[in-house]
Formats: structure tokens, C-alpha cells, sequence
């Protein structure tokens, strides 16, 4: 019986490893993109003597990146609140709330002190910088 489970189980992580490494050619068409990779410019090769040194090419220059995300990939937007995301804090910033926090279903406000809420509009209970996140009580102190 134990060698039997064992095969099956055995099977069954081969047979799906194996369908997750199939991918036919235009499957996911909409997820192709037709822009070229660009290449790494490697290290150049040491020229023989009596060769020509060639000036090195400049690689073409990159766009200019997008503003930071509007929110996180782990931690979800406040409720029903603009607002965005602040990778060098740590939270999600309040857009029309001076000094507003989010993150992980807590409001954090410094007003020369730390409180917190689980609503906009309290009740606030105050903390000290422990009980804030790490990016906040560097950016403001406590």
C-alpha cells in the first residue's frame, strides 16, 4: 500500500512539473510583447596587438521610470480612502489627511506624537515609535 501512495504521489508531482513547463507558442499571445529585449552589454574582449581599438558604443538611453505604484503589492489600500503608496515609509499615505498613515488595517497620524485608530475617525489611542512602522518612526522620530 505505502508503495503505491508513494508511486502515485510520485506521478503526480512529475505529471504536473512537467505541464507547468509546457508552454505552446502563442498560448499567451496577449501576454507576448513585441518590443526587442535589449541586450547586457558584456565585458569587451581584449583586443590582440596590432589591432584597432574601436570607441565602446553607448547604450541607448533608458525612459525615464513612472512615479512609485499608487499602492503595494503586499499590503492593501485603506477603505473607501484616496490615498498612496509610500515605498520609503512602509504605508499607504492619506492624500487629503495631513500627517495620515495606513497599513495592515491600522491608521497611524503623528501630530508631535503617535497615535493610532482602526478608523479614519477614531477614537485615537496614543503609542510611542514602537508602535508604529519602522519607516515612519525613522521619517518622523519619537
Amino acid at each position: 500500500m505505502y508503495r503505491v501512495a508513494r508511486f502515485a504521489l510520485l506521478s503526480l508531482v512529475v505529471g504536473l512539473t512537467a505541464a507547468c513547463a509546457v508552454q505552446h507558442p502563442g498560448s499567451h499571445s496577449s501576454e507576448q510583447s513585441s518590443e526587442p529585449i535589449p541586450s547586457i552589454p558584456g565585458p569587451s574582449p581584449t583586443p590582440q596587438p596590432g589591432t584597432p581599438r574601436t570607441a565602446p558604443q553607448t547604450p541607448p538611453s533608458m525612459p525615464i521610470p513612472a512615479p512609485g505604484p499608487k499602492t503595494s503589492s503586499h499590503f492593501a489600500p485603506p477603505p473607501g480612502g484616496n490615498s498612496h503608496w509610500d515605498a520609503r515609509l512602509g504605508v499607504h499615505v492619506l492624500d487629503n489627511v495631513p500627517n495620515t498613515f495606513y497599513r495592515q488595517r491600522t491608521y497611524y497620524r503623528w501630530n508631535n506624537g503617535w497615535t493610532w485608530s482602526t478608523s479614519p475617525s477614531g477614537p485615537w489611542q496614543e503609542t510611542d515609535a514602537s508602535g508604529v512602522p519602522p519607516g515612519l518612526s525613522k521619517q518622523f522620530g519619537n
